[in-house]
């Protein structure tokens, strides 16, 4: 079973989203080769947990029994980038705007319920974001620096909701891409 953790978006924030990823596939479309990602499937990601046996995957579905520490916040999204900073992008991403300190503070608590469980941290610090593509390619007429500059200048305001829970997702992969299923929802305080 294949599993991560993360904050679901609330519908209209989510629509917004999946708008701005579609008009910047349409402004990239000759450019840049990406799998785009579905509006079922955003989400920000808190902690990629991987493939797990369904035994282990009962144990860390029971390591999440309690409520986060972390009382519910506000989300902002807006504002368009891209991973790796230099180089040919790999990832293109939707910023968060408020609520980084309280995703990275959620992304610590998971570190330390994970430990037990022989999860070791992540070696790069958490950068809270909304991926919206997974670049395969950028064209050999195009330049990383003008996809960044695009991205940079590319208007885009997904909105503001209010994260009350975190949830444990299930990924599916198959050859039309990954289905995500949530297996568990914990409260936040």
């Amino acid at each position: 079973m294949r599993l991560f953790v993360g904050v679901e978006l609330d519908d209209r924030v989510r629509e917004a989203a999946a708008r701005i990823g579609e008009s910047l596939k349409r402004q990239l479309a000759d450019r840049v080769e990406a799998r785009w990602v579905v509006a079922a499937n955003l989400h920000i990601t808190l902690w990629f947990i991987g493939e797990v046996e369904d035994r282990r995957a009962e144990d860390i579905l029971g390591g999440f029994n309690r409520p986060f520490d972390e009382p519910a916040f506000d989300i902002d999204l807006g504002g368009l980038g891209s991973f790796p900073p230099s180089g040919a992008p790999r990832v293109f991403w939707l910023g968060v705007r408020a609520g980084s300190e309280c995703l990275r503070r959620l992304h610590s608590e998971l570190a330390v319920r994970l430990a037990p469980l022989g999860f070791e941290p992540e070696r790069r610090p958490y950068s809270a974001h909304l991926t919206i593509a997974r670049v395969k390619e950028v064209s050999r007429a195009t330049s990383s620096r003008v996809v960044r500059e695009l991205l940079q200048t590319t208007p885009a305001v997904a909105g503001r909701f209010r994260a009350t829970h975190v949830t444990v997702f299930r990924s599916r992969l198959s050859p039309k891409g990954a289905d995500y299923e949530a297996l568990l929802r914990i409260p936040l305080q």
